[in-house]
């Protein structure tokens, strides 16, 4: 190292500046850290625990660097929703720092005019827009051109190791292999193991002059990595017997936590209906999910961070990258699907504080929703094959609803497949849409077999984490490979449960009461899908009013914590064709009373089940029976019935289901009807069945199914 006096004073002054406090003096690494990327001009790989300082890092070299002659900095981040208090900081130290992403649209042209004008020094990315295309054949080139840091923050994502899945991370090697001679690249992570550790500084060293294939300890880059161990944080685990006496602790010792903190769900459901039952037991909590607008979340993450409000109650859209030093605690209801998941979020809790709370209350269902999550991102040969073949037979681009209107996939899964072939260099997104871009492409089975496998093996190795009789920190250091794990002496396993278990019966027979609500509205379809008339259903446009259905109700979501169990263990894979449980009739019975319809229906129909007949049938005619309907039977299949699988796009789904159900063989009166199925995903099965009773004389037709999909 070349670094003189001179770099260390100028840079604690800056540092000083940055946190605003003139006693501050660098943690072991910072500088080190700082002296590699401003002096030495190096890359480097830190991984360091959660509130070390990894933003201090890049924001002192940037001043630094910048004072020297070099370029902006730019700073690729999944978080830019969340580096609102970064950027507020690094203003405070002088270094101007500006974001575009899908908040700011109305000020990109402004961004882009500073940074012509050069007048910015820290330019935030996320990594899709690296791949817009505008951004990336216009401004990016220019950008590396003049760069004076690349900083990859979350780095772990880079790496097939790491426990998200985003592909546009995995472009970042291209990018870093850009990178023009002598300019300094920086990753940072709080949570990677020294496999991860070992496969982002390989790919940290593509283009460099060190070589290629080297690794983590190799001249090519530097890695400061640093012990893990916090010793604010009191973990904890108080395994309850269901549902209901999880959330039952919730009321009883919410209140006895330190200061404000984060109750995790796992579901947007789970944190929406956690939040509710709370605030109606006097607890002043918000829910926060990737679901919730977006001023919203901001007003929130406000309120926390002022101690305005005792908790939020959040899925993992609160997550890397908030960032209040004060969190008196984190409450877990249902484990993350990994220690190192884990680690990340109860990291949030204890960074300027002798002590925090963190708590995990496992549940029976955590293991279904983790392979409902590892399942939905993972790419699909099928899907991949008939993506390309679209693409190729196309003649020019194509817009992701065009293509979707081609190929069986929905929205969101098609955007994650097009990116993962577009990283594979097998598409192309140019202006317009998607191309295929002709390079000889194969499924890389091996890859997704090894990634599922490891996701696997940690979801097991969070159950180890759960029933280990050992020290916890340790266990979670220990997970992420720190050879510095010791034990805490402050866990419950070290130093015996700190955390009451009693649970206050009034508190029981309102957790309860709140998991027996039913009733979820079932919002009725008004729009016919794009390119469903390439698909031989000649329709387009709005649905007539006298062909829609009415809004509908379901007994539950497959998501909530309540009825949501029954419902899953009903339709799980593999689960025999049964008569509806008794329980749940009556439960649906209940759904029904609370259904303020303008008109009572006059009668019963069923729609057609090939999976679950005697399930729909039964619901059908015990609801008819109580209710003193007739019961008219279910809807006639046409041509053996619905062709296609759940789980494609809208404009299949009603090719796969139109002029499939006829009414033809029913009495239908000329009143409201109540149509009756096992379960909704789609909606388009409800919304063409109800076309045709609608279309043989009911005056309105009220949906009602067990279940609605998430």
């Amino acid at each position: 190292m070349t670094a003189t006096t001179d770099t260390r004073s100028e840079a604690l002054e800056v540092l000083r500046a940055l946190v605003g406090r003139d006693d501050a003096d660098f943690h072991d690494g910072q500088f080190e850290a700082v002296q590699a990327l401003v002096d030495d001009r190096r890359r480097a790989l830190v991984v360091q625990r959660t509130g070390w300082g990894k933003s201090a890092v890049y924001f002192v070299s940037t001043l630094l660097l910048r004072r020297r002659g070099a370029g902006p900095t730019v700073l690729v981040s999944p978080l830019l929703a969340l580096m609102r208090d970064q950027i507020v900081a690094a203003a405070r130290a002088g270094v101007r720092a500006v974001k575009i992403d899908s908040t700011n649209a109305h000020e990109w042209n402004d961004v882009l005019a500073q940074l012509d004008a050069d007048e910015v020094d820290v330019l935030l990315v996320s990594p899709e827009r690296l791949n817009n295309p505008a951004f990336r054949d216009e401004q990016l080139p220019q950008l590396v051109a003049r760069i004076g840091l690349l900083v990859v923050d979350e780095a772990h994502c880079i790496s097939d190791w790491g426990h998200d899945f985003r592909p546009d991370y995995r472009r970042l090697r291209d990018l870093i292999a850009r990178m023009p001679d002598g300019v300094p690249v920086l990753a940072t992570t709080a949570t990677a193991n020294s496999r991860v550790v070992a496969d982002v500084a390989e790919q940290l060293d593509a283009g460099s002059a060190s070589g290629e294939g080297v690794d983590a300890g190799s001249p090519g880059v530097l890695t400061i990595r640093g012990p893990l161990a916090r010793a604010s944080l009191r973990l904890g685990v108080l395994r309850l017997p269901n549902s209901p006496s999880r959330l039952a602790w919730l009321i009883s010792h919410l209140g006895d936590l330190p200061g404000s903190g984060i109750i995790y769900a796992l579901t947007v459901a789970a944190a929406n209906d956690t939040a509710r039952l709370l605030r109606e037991r006097g607890h002043d909590v918000r829910a926060y999910t990737g679901q919730t607008d977006t001023d919203e979340r901001e007003e929130s993450e406000a309120l926390l961070k002022d101690n305005r409000v005792k908790a939020l109650v959040a899925t993992s859209a609160l997550g890397m990258g908030f960032d209040k030093p004060d969190l008196g605690f984190v409450v877990h209801l249902g484990a993350p699907s990994s220690p190192v998941s884990y680690y990340q979020q109860v990291g949030r809790a204890g960074r300027a504080t002798e002590s925090a709370d963190v708590l995990l209350l496992p549940g029976a269902e955590d293991r279904d929703i983790w392979h409902y999550f590892a399942t939905a991102s993972m790419p699909d040969r099928d899907r991949a094959e008939r993506v390309l073949s679209a693409l190729s037979q196309a003649g020019g681009p194509l817009s992701t609803p065009a293509l979707e209107a081609i190929v069986d996939i929905r929205r969101t899964p098609l955007e994650l497949l097009l990116k993962v072939l577009d990283v594979d260099g097998a598409v192309d997104r140019v202006r317009g849409g998607w191309i295929a871009s002709g390079r000889p492409w194969t499924y890389d089975e091996e890859r997704y077999r090894r990634i599922a496998a490891e996701r696997v093996a940690e979801q097991q190795h969070m159950i180890e984490y759960e029933e280990t009789d050992r020290c916890r920190m340790e266990f979670l250091q220990r997970s992420l490979d720190d050879d510095t794990a010791a034990p805490c002496g402050r866990c419950d396993n070290c130093a015996g449960p700190w955390f009451p278990t009693e649970i206050a019966a009034t508190a029981e027979d309102a957790a309860t009461a709140a998991l027996d609500r039913v009733g979820v509205p079932i919002e009725p379809r008004r729009q016919w899908p794009t390119g469903a008339d390439r698909l031989g259903v000649a329709v387009k446009g709005r649905i007539p009013a006298d062909e829609q259905a009415s809004e509908g109700r379901a007994l539950a979501r497959l998501t909530d914590l309540g009825w949501g169990g029954a419902m899953r263990d009903l339709f799980a894979a593999g689960a025999d064709d049964q008569p509806v449980p008794q329980n749940v009739l009556a439960a649906c019975v209940r759904v029904l009373a609370d259904w303020t319809w303008e008109n009572r229906p006059v009668a019963v129909v069923a729609v057609p089940s090939r999976s679950k007949p005697q399930l729909v049938d039964s619901l059908a005619r015990g609801i008819a029976d109580i209710g003193r309907l007739p019961y008219l039977g279910p809807l006639d299949l046409v041509d053996g019935g619905p062709t296609g699988q759940p789980g494609g796009n809208s404009a299949f789904r009603v090719a796969g289901v139109w002029n499939r159900f006829s009414a033809g063989g029913l009495d239908v009166p000329a009143g409201p009807v109540l149509l009756v199925d096992d379960r909704v995903d789609s909606g388009w099965t409800l919304t063409v069945a109800a076309r045709e009773l609608r279309r043989a004389g009911a005056s309105a037709v009220l949906p009602f199914v067990l279940a609605l999909r998430g």
